[in-house]
């Protein structure tokens, strides 16, 4: 009896591993969109400070031409070895705000010999 608890408590905790490294994968999705979802309400939150409209997002395309006076805001960079999104809030040259989402490499890569 005290085999088959003992094989029981395996399965469970072999279980719940797994259920945390599958989380631990899915879980930078959820902190980017938070993260993501806070520059906006702190975006729109500046513009209606400022009498400004609130800036749309715009997913950046390699080779646009970004008219950038003053920068607002840039979201933290990826701290892990991976891809991830970033935003970048600015002032343009005539005063509008404009919010561009591209994609960044992380800071924490290991370095070639």
């Amino acid at each position: 009896m005290k085999a088959m608890t003992a094989v029981k408590a395996f399965c469970a905790a072999s279980v719940l591993t797994l259920s945390s490294l599958a989380m631990a994968e899915g879980g930078g999705d959820r902190v980017y969109g938070r993260m993501m979802q806070e520059n906006q309400q702190a975006m729109e939150q500046y513009a209606l400070r400022n009498g400004k409209a609130v800036p749309e997002v715009v997913h950046y395309e390699y080779g646009m031409n970004l008219d950038i006076q003053k920068v607002i805001s840039v979201t933290q960079a990826n701290k892990n070895c991976s891809v991830a999104p970033s935003r970048m809030t600015y002032e343009d040259s005539a005063g509008k705000l404009n919010t561009v989402e591209y994609k960044i490499m992380g800071t924490d890569c290991p370095h070639g010999s």
